[in-house]
């Protein structure tokens, strides 16, 4: 059909301010949406499907597998160009990570949405729809994996994160900048993704993996609880470079016998976890522990992964080999 799908989830780019409570909620349908399109020379290339209307934190990583799922599916009885996915930005990343986890293609999967509302002056979230288009629709764009694009900025899956709240330029790759951008309907692209990450083709996901932060002065107790829940996997963002309080250990040991693989990311918004330190608590000494270091994930997207990966198995080796640059 040579078609951009465009897969509606909803997020801010389908709400309005409420005029009785001056907060912003979801008003507006995919169809409304893409009315703003309607006269567009892209227009016609497109085909709308209305996956969900939900706020971005309503999105779980069983939606993720049903969205892998339909873009497997579109590709398998298709001839899509390309796939444009419309997402609440707060847990975007994720979604965008999962999804190149999962899926091995050449065709773009582009993901993007909106920071400001449509009722707000400065609303970015059409501009950001032609943007997005633009670039799944690009040949340019094939074999890059799937890439988030907002702000007319191009960036990989892989490596980027919301970095701020508020700012229409929130979506980063803070180590490695952006692959390209989108200049008066031109896609063009700088360089390629710096660290290609591993796929994992399942179909289906472990729920019961949790991410935790450390914290000056931070014990075992949550750590021990989430062992008697039966977590299956633990992400830690451990402090600087990997690592985590002493009164930690005991918590980190208790999961690890019992199976649980406990992977350990760093809170620093930028910079890679590493096992540099060898005193109780250093990264050096978790990983001699059987703890593994994310390396450049951040806690998120390291949650997603073993998620993914505790689908195929827990075994130390297996993880360690996926979570390795």
């Amino acid at each position: 059909m040579n078609k951009i799908y465009m897969i509606f989830t909803g997020g801010t780019i389908s709400m309005k301010i409420d005029d009785v409570s001056h907060t912003v909620k979801p008003s507006l349908s995919a169809k409304e949406i893409m009315q703003s399109l309607l006269h567009s020379e892209l227009y016609h290339e497109l085909e709308v499907i209305e996956f969900s209307e939900i706020p971005s934190p309503s999105m779980t990583p069983e939606m993720m597998l049903e969205i892998a799922k339909l873009i497997k599916n579109l590709i398998a009885n298709e001839d899509p160009t390309g796939f444009v996915i419309v997402h609440g930005t707060d847990t975007l990343e994720e979604t965008a990570f999962f999804l190149d986890t999962i899926i091995d293609t050449e065709i773009p999967i582009v993901l993007t949405g909106s920071m400001k509302s449509s009722s707000e002056l400065g609303f970015d979230g059409i501009n950001n729809l032609v943007s997005s288009i633009l670039v799944a629709k690009s040949t340019k764009s094939h074999s890059r994996g799937v890439l988030v694009v907002m702000n007319d900025q191009i960036n990989a899956a892989s490596e980027v994160t919301k970095s701020n709240t508020l700012s229409l330029d929130t979506f980063k790759s803070l180590d490695y900048g952006p692959l390209g951008m989108v200049d008066n309907k031109e896609v063009l692209y700088h360089r390629s993704v710096t660290v290609p990450r591993k796929k994992l083709i399942v179909d289906n996901i472990v729920s019961e993996v949790y991410l935790l932060k450390a914290y000056s002065g931070c014990d075992s107790l949550i750590i021990n609880f989430l062992v008697e829940q039966k977590a299956k996997g633990i992400v830690i963002e451990a402090l600087g470079r990997g690592n985590l309080p002493p009164k930690m250990i005991t918590g980190i040991k208790n999961a690890l016998n019992n199976q649980i693989p406990v992977i350990i990311c760093t809170r620093c918004p930028s910079g890679r976890a590493l096992d540099s330190y060898g005193y109780v608590g250093g990264g050096k000494y978790l990983t001699e522990a059987g703890c593994i270091m994310s390396s450049t994930l951040n806690g998120q997207k390291a949650r997603i992964l073993l998620l993914l990966a505790l689908s195929k198995s827990n075994e130390h080796d297996f993880l360690k080999g996926l979570f390795t640059l």
